[in-house]
């Protein structure tokens, strides 16, 4: 896998849904992937992280909303495999991490892929992990 591929966590999907700043460079990101020129991708552990997220913030009904819409976007969802957890969990016990931030990360070294984001607690990987940081 090469660099084109980007890895979204739960923070660049919520700037793109919430029309943050950032959201503006996943919007991009979202038009390369549409003309081929970039992959994104997302656990479903994430995705599963945007949808209490966005519940939280603006209710159920929107939630359900934007993971219909999410399903409309040209991100490739990947599941959480036994591999996947064990990945994830190893990056949890050695990173002062989020569990499912662990997923997003895991997955970005599985894919040798970027990780798009702007949630300065992956300040603590960028050894491990290329990252797109996203505009606040």
């Amino acid at each position: 896998m090469d660099s084109s591929i980007f890895v979204l966590d739960s923070f660049a999907l919520m700037a793109h849904f919430g029309g943050e700043t950032g959201g503006k460079q996943v919007l991009e990101l979202l038009e390369k992937a549409e003309v081929g020129e970039a992959t994104l991708v997302m656990s479903l552990i994430n995705a599963g992280e945007l949808a209490y997220l966005m519940s939280r913030e603006r209710g159920r009904s929107a939630a359900e909303s934007m993971l219909e819409d999410l399903k409309n976007l040209p991100i490739l969802l990947f599941d959480a495999t036994e591999e996947r957890i064990l990945a994830a969990a190893w990056v949890k016990a050695e990173f002062p991490v989020s569990y499912a931030d662990s997923f997003a990360i895991s997955l970005a070294k599985e894919l040798n892929a970027t990780l798009v984001s702007g949630d300065p607690e992956f300040h603590t990987i960028e050894k491990i992990v290329p990252i797109l940081w996203l505009e606040q």
